[in-house]
C-alpha cells in the first residue's frame, strides 16, 4: 500500500453541538444527586452509564440507535431506516463475477413492526420523572435523572423498595439493559459490576472529569435475573466465547434450480480456505429488520449481528461457510462478517460501549482461533474492500464510516495503536486524538448538508502540503476525473486510525506539530503525485523545548495556551 502521516488537528475545538461545559465536577455532582434522589446506589449509576456512553453526552445527538445522553434514554421512532446497507446501492455482497449479480435492492421488507421497548426508553423515564422529553435528550443533568428513575423502577419491578448497597441492584441492572433472554442480561449486568470493581475516570466529550472509584471486593447478588422471566436463547450450534450472550438465528440456504442458491456458499473452512480477515459492518436497520432479512433465502448473509443496546450475539453461519456480505468472493471466501446494528449517516453517529466491548470479546475469539492478527490488515471495514472490477469500485459500500471508533475498538482488542512517526520513520500510522479531531462532513440527513461536527478515526489526503490544497481525487470512484468531495460516504480521499503507510518525503511548517509527509503511490487507484497529510510531532525540536523523543500524542502546555507534543526523554 502507500503511505500516510495522519493530521491531529490541533487548531480543531469540541463540536459546535457539544454542550456547554458546566462547572469543574458538574456532571459528577449531577451523578451524585440523582442518585440520592431515587436512592439508586452512585457506583451503580455511573457503571450503568459507563457502559452505554462512557457518560458522553453528544450535544444532545442520538446514537445509532436513537439513544441520548450518558444514560441513551432511546426514542428512536424517528431515527431508524427501512433496511439494511445490503438493499442500497450497486454493490452484489456476493462479489463473484461468474455468476449473475445478487443484490437486495428491490426486497420487500413487509410493513414495518412497533418499536420494542428498549428502543422507547425515554418515553419511559419522562413519565416517571415528569421532565419533558427535549430535555431528556439534551440536558446532561436531566438524562442522568431519568436513567436514575428508569433503574429505580426496574428494582420496584423485582418487588424491592430503592436503597441499599450496590450488590443488590444486580437484577436491576439486568432489567435496565432491555434485553430479552437471560444469557445478555446477565452479560450486560456482569459488564456494569465489572466497571464498578476496576473502576474508571476519564474526560467526556464535555470536557467534563468524572470518576468512578474501583470497589474490587464488590461481588453482586445474582439470585433476582432468575425473577426476570427472560426466555433462554439457543446457543446450541453457536461459535461464540462464554464471555458473549450468542444464540443461534440460522440464514437459510436453499437451491433454486438451473445452479441459483441462496444465501450463501457451503464450505468447509479452514479446510477448503484459510480465514485471513474479520470484516466489520453496520446494519443500517433495526435490529428486527436485520434478523428478518438474514433469515430469507433470496437475500444475503454474513456470520453474526451484533445489538446495540446491551452486546447480544446473533450467529447466522457456520464458521466453516462463506457468507455474502463484503462485495468481494476473495474477501468472502477468507473472511467473517460482523454487523453492527447502526446507522452509518446519523448525525453525530455514535456506537454503544456495551456493543463495542461485545464485539472486541467476539473478534479476540474469531482471531486467536483462525490465528487472524490483530491489527488494521485484517480486521478490516466494509469500506475497506476494494471492488473486483473497475466498473464494480463507485458501488462499493463505505460503513462503518468515518464515525466508527477503531482506536477505542483496538484498545478493547489489547491492540491499542503506538506512535510509529519518530523523526526519521520510514512507516507511521493513522492515530488521530477521535473525540477532539472533528472533520468537516456534509451529507449525513441530507446531500450537501453539514453533518453535525463529531469525533472522527479518518484523515483526509491532499495533493499538497497544506489544508487548504485540493483532496486527491480517485478514479476508481470517478472515473471522469471528478473531484473527492467531503461527503461522510466518500472515501476517495481518506485514510483510517490504525492504517500503516511508508513515508516517502516529510516537510515541516515550523510549528511543534505541523509537519508534512508525503506518501509514496497512492491509497487510491490512481498513478501520479502522491497525495500529502499533515502529522503531529515529527520535528524534534519545538521552539522553547527541550530536544526529547516524541511518542506522537498531543497534550496542552503548562507553559503555553497552544498544543504541543507529548515527549518522554
Amino acid at each position: 500500500m502507500v503511505a500516510a502521516l495522519l493530521l491531529t488537528l490541533a487548531s480543531v475545538g469540541p463540536s459546535a453541538t457539544a454542550e456547554q461545559s458546566a462547572p469543574s465536577g458538574g456532571l459528577q455532582r449531577a451523578f451524585a444527586d440523582a442518585a440520592a434522589e431515587y436512592r439508586v446506589p452512585q457506583n451503580v449509576l455511573l457503571g450503568v452509564s459507563y457502559l452505554q456512553s462512557r457518560w458522553d453526552g453528544h450535544g444532545g445527538a442520538p446514537s445509532v440507535t436513537g439513544g441520548y445522553g450518558p444514560m441513551h434514554l432511546t426514542d428512536a421512532a424517528t431515527a431508524l431506516a427501512e433496511a439494511p446497507h445490503h438493499s442500497h446501492g450497486t454493490e452484489d455482497p456476493r462479489g463473484d463475477a461468474a455468476r449473475a449479480p445478487r443484490t437486495g435492492g428491490g426486497h420487500s421488507l413487509g410493513e414495518r413492526a412497533p418499536l420494542p421497548a428498549r428502543l422507547r426508553t425515554l418515553e419511559r423515564a419522562a413519565d416517571l420523572t415528569g421532565i419533558p422529553a427535549e430535555r431528556l435528550r439534551t440536558d446532561p443533568a436531566a438524562n442522568i435523572r431519568g436513567g436514575a428513575a428508569l433503574l429505580a423502577d426496574a428494582r420496584r419491578e423485582l418487588g424491592r423498595a430503592p436503597g441499599g448497597g450496590a450488590a443488590d441492584w444486580y437484577g436491576a441492572v439486568a432489567r435496565f439493559s432491555g434485553a430479552d433472554d437471560t444469557a445478555t442480561a446477565t452479560a450486560y449486568a456482569d459488564d456494569v459490576f465489572d466497571v464498578i470493581r476496576t473502576g474508571q475516570s476519564r474526560t467526556t466529550d464535555g470536557g467534563q472529569r468524572v470518576s468512578l472509584r474501583a470497589d474490587e471486593g464488590l461481588r453482586p447478588d445474582r439470585s433476582a435475573v432468575a425473577r426476570l422471566g427472560l426466555r433462554t436463547a439457543d446457543r446450541t450450534l453457536t461459535e461464540c466465547p462464554v464471555t458473549v450472550a450468542c444464540e443461534w438465528i440460522p440464514a437459510p440456504y436453499e437451491e433454486f434450480g438451473e445452479g441459483d442458491y441462496g444465501n450463501h456458499d457451503k464450505a468447509d473452512r479452514p479446510a477448503s480456505q484459510s480465514v485471513e480477515y474479520i470484516v466489520i459492518h453496520d446494519t443500517e436497520a433495526t435490529w428486527d429488520t436485520t434478523l428478518r432479512l438474514v433469515q430469507d433465502p433470496e437475500y444475503v448473509s454474513w456470520h453474526y449481528s451484533l445489538r446495540s443496546s446491551d452486546g447480544h450475539v446473533a450467529q447466522h453461519l457456520r464458521l466453516k461457510d462463506v457468507g455474502w456480505h463484503a462485495g468481494n468472493w476473495f474477501v468472502n471466501a477468507k473472511s467473517i462478517g460482523l454487523e453492527h446494528e447502526g446507522f452509518l449517516a446519523s448525525p453525530d453517529a455514535w456506537y454503544t460501549e456495551a456493543m463495542y466491548r461485545s464485539s472486541a470479546r467476539l473478534v479476540r475469539y474469531l482471531a486467536r482461533r483462525y490465528g487472524v492478527p490483530l491489527d488494521r490488515q485484517h480486521i478490516i471495514g466494509h469500506d475497506n474492500v476494494p471492488g473486483t472490477l473497475p466498473s464494480t469500485i463507485p458501488g462499493m459500500h463505505t460503513d462503518p464510516g468515518p464515525f466508527w471508533d477503531w482506536a477505542h475498538y483496538f484498545t478493547l482488542l489489547g491492540r491499542p495503536f503506538v506512535a510509529t512517526a519518530g523523526p526519521g520513520a520510514a512507516a507511521v500510522t493513522i492515530r488521530p486524538e477521535y473525540d477532539r479531531h472533528r472533520p468537516v462532513y456534509t451529507g449525513c440527513a441530507e446531500a450537501g448538508d453539514g453533518c453535525a461536527p463529531h469525533g472522527s478515526g479518518a484523515v483526509r489526503l491532499h495533493t499538497a502540503p497544506d489544508a487548504s490544497a485540493p483532496l486527491v481525487k480517485d478514479a476508481g470512484l470517478r472515473p471522469d476525473g471528478g473531484d473527492s468531495t467531503t461527503g461522510v460516504n466518500d472515501t476517495g480521499a481518506r485514510a483510517s486510525t490504525g492504517q500503516r503507510f511508508a513515508v516517502a518525503e516529510r516537510r515541516g511548517t515550523g510549528r511543534p506539530c505541523g509537519t508534512w509527509a508525503r506518501r509514496r503511490g497512492s491509497t487510491t487507484r490512481v498513478p501520479g503525485r502522491s497525495p500529502w497529510a499533515r502529522g503531529p510531532c515529527s520535528s524534534p525540536r519545538a521552539r522553547g523545548w527541550r530536544r526529547f523523543r516524541c511518542t506522537g500524542a498531543p497534550i496542552r502546555s503548562r507553559r503555553r495556551t497552544r498544543r504541543v507534543c507529548r515527549c518522554r526523554r
